[in-house]
């Protein structure tokens, strides 16, 4: 089923005012490929090759009717970002900014009055980065929301000190937004294109990618061959092509079909379908548990959750995503599809191994279904923290991911528990035997020693690059006891040491 589609399709976007119609090269270009080795567009630049230090930044426009303009604007990779992900879209490079009247963008001006580049090779990123805020912020942010917007972007001879000089100074100057009215004439004119299914000639590397626009078109593309790997946002995809090398002979983009853009409550749950991004997701899980706020600053840059998606995380299986802990201690559930027939599965049960799921061939994840709190946004009974533990700040991957749910009875007494781990093994995981030390006890501090003690011997972690397992099994414990002093009203009262404190209660 990987052969030459009936009526194959080319790549069709919007760049430099032109509709590109793109064929003859792999379908696992990168948008970064195309523009240095097709088009010579050498402002964007090759930096990690994997999202991770912003140099090739670049903005993507798709129509959006609550958008300004109706074309909404995000900030990618374009390292991993596919070409043929382009389909129907907008592409804004560094060189695109300028107005030939009116010189350069006012982010673009900002940086040189304000000396905002040195060497200047993290320079068209940071441009770009501050380009989609200035886009999309009419009032300039805070100190901090500067700080998060440029959290995907390195410099390594600059400082930001003057870069972020550069982005107050832009939003000082005469406001220049550009006008997205002819955007949305021209992306309206693509959308009434063919959907996407792009075959590349063997000469050029082949592969091929379909974008269906139903859901039932989504199940027929999987059925007919189950062997096609579903691409959502290629944030991890795209490493596999620009780190692995692996070979990908059919990608099924899950972008355009609409019913897996679903955002919304419905009985007693959320429901984040899978093509929802991050940016999208996070704020809408933040809005019913507010204590999600530090992991969801962290999880990762803009041009990632601008990317990729919730679902994504958590499909692909990694033992590092910092979804997955939160989810399990929220009691999550997948809505997985396989052609017209649909199940829901616990996450608890989702995870076979490493990167083995209970997918079947032919089946996806359609949504995560995470119950919300009823009536009130937090129960006033329940207690629930996230934490994540990395040699960074920002930008980096999880030594040790943690999430802690504990629902309390009106006496303090906990009904139910739930602690969840990432980072720790194959596979993200709950430990049952803590829980079950914790449930029909006191929160106190003696029950939390006694669950740190559990967890000694519960938890078996892995040593890598990133920590060895004896520092990860004593991180846990500490998080637990952190949880405890920020939940509880003992706070201040003598720790209790565990090799004084039994096993069990």
């Amino acid at each position: 089923m990987n052969g030459q589609p009936a009526t194959a399709t080319p790549i069709r976007f919007l760049y430099r005012g032109q509709v590109q119609m793109v064929e003859g090269v792999a379908a696992t270009t990168t948008v970064l490929e195309w523009l240095r080795l097709s088009q010579r567009a050498l402002g964007t630049k090759e930096g990690c090759n994997e999202g991770d230090c912003g140099a090739c930044t670049v903005v993507i426009g798709s129509l959006d009717p609550a958008a300004p303009g109706g074309v909404a604007l995000r900030s990618v990779n374009a390292c991993i970002h596919l070409l043929a992900m382009l389909d129907g879209r907008l592409l804004l490079t560094v060189e695109d900014l300028a107005d030939p009247v009116e010189g350069l963008h006012p982010v673009q001006q900002a940086m040189v009055e304000c000396h905002g580049a040195q060497c200047g090779f993290c320079t068209p990123g940071f441009v770009m980065s501050l380009f989609h805020l200035y886009e999309n912020q009419p009032t300039l942010p805070d100190h901090a929301g500067l700080c998060h917007a440029l959290a995907g972007n390195l410099c390594r001879c600059t400082g930001y000190r003057p870069i972020l000089a550069a982005a107050q100074a832009a939003w000082q100057a005469p406001a220049r937004r550009r006008d997205r009215t002819p955007w949305r004439a021209a992306l309206t004119a693509l959308a009434a294109h063919p959907a996407l299914d792009y075959q590349a000639p063997a000469s050029a590397g082949g592969g091929r990618v379909q974008a269906p626009r139903s859901l039932a078109a989504l199940g027929a593309a999987l059925q007919a061959d189950p062997a096609a790997r579903v691409l959502a946002g290629a944030t991890d995809i795209g490493l596999w092509i620009t780190k692995l090398g692996r070979s990908l002979p059919h990608l099924v983009h899950l972008d355009r079909v609409a019913e897996l853009q679903v955002l919304e409550v419905r009985d007693g749950c959320l429901h984040i379908g899978a093509a929802v991004t991050h940016a999208r997701a996070w704020p809408a899980l933040q809005a019913f548990y507010p204590e999600v706020a530090d992991l969801a600053r962290r999880f990762a840059s803009p041009t990632v959750c601008h990317a990729g998606t919730l679902v994504g995380n958590v499909a692909n299986g990694s033992p590092i995503g910092d979804a997955m802990p939160l989810l399990l201690a929220l009691d999550a559930r997948l809505e997985l599809q396989c052609g017209a027939d649909v199940r829901i599965v616990p996450l608890a049960a989702f995870y076979l191994g490493y990167q083995r799921t209970v997918l079947t061939a032919g089946e996806f994840v359609r949504s995560v279904l995470v119950p919300v709190p009823v009536p009130v946004p937090v129960p006033a009974r329940s207690r629930l923290a996230c934490y994540k533990v990395s040699k960074r700040f920002d930008q980096d991957i999880t030594a040790v991911c943690a999430a802690f749910r504990l629902d309390l009875d009106a006496g303090g007494r906990i009904i139910q528990a739930r602690l969840a781990w990432g980072g720790m093994a194959a596979i993200p995981l709950r430990t049952p035997g803590a829980e079950a030390v914790l449930e029909g006890q006191d929160w106190s501090e003696a029950t939390c020693a006694r669950a740190q003690v559990a967890l000694l011997t519960e938890l078996t972690p892995m040593s890598d690059l990133r920590a060895s397992a004896a520092y990860r099994r004593e991180v846990a414990g500490n998080l637990l006891q952190r949880f405890w002093y920020e939940t509880s009203t003992g706070i201040g009262t003598p720790p209790v040491r565990l090799d004084q404190v039994e096993a069990s209660p």
